[in-house]
């Protein structure tokens, strides 16, 4: 981004915890992440809200988006990286689920997308390797983390 925007100033706050799913991510949505006046949100809890179900995250990732968007901040909507328990060829498997359901809400909220499952998929369908991708089960590696990265930077483009 300070290649594009050598001029800006970026202050990147993370206010992500380790393993939560979106439910508990949404009760301190306000006083975390909303309190700290951002331009822009992301938000990527999808591997972890498999464990919460289609239903709670949808309603916990709809009250964060609805919370964003009414204070006029954007929001960028991330879909799950790979998980090696995962069947990604699997429409029904839990992470292509969760990641249909975060494609459907950001077109349902007008937000910005960033699908890193899509990303990994080609990457796959291309000749490479979840393997490839991935430091551990279901945490990315440099390569991973960059395909996702691109991903986000496609809605900073000049």
């Amino acid at each position: 981004m300070k290649a594009h925007y050598p001029c800006a100033v970026i202050n990147v706050i993370v206010t992500a915890i380790g393993g939560e799913a979106s439910d508990t991510g949404a009760e301190r949505f306000e006083q975390d992440v909303l309190a700290c006046r951002p331009d822009i949100v992301t938000i990527d809890y999808a591997l972890n809200d498999r464990r919460i179900g289609l239903e709670k995250a949808c309603s916990s990732w709809s009250l964060m988006i609805e919370k964003a968007l009414s204070k006029d901040i954007k929001v960028i909507l991330l879909t799950p990286t790979g998980d090696s328990r995962s069947n990604l060829n699997d429409q029904d498997d839990l992470l292509n689920t969760h990641a249909k359901q975060i494609c459907d809400l950001a077109a349902k909220y007008q937000t910005g997308l960033a699908d890193s499952l899509s990303s990994f998929k080609r990457h796959i369908k291309t000749g490479g390797s979840l393997e490839d991708l991935m430091s551990h089960v279901n945490h990315p590696n440099r390569e991973g983390h960059m395909l996702v990265t691109k991903e986000i930077l496609e809605w900073f483009r000049p």
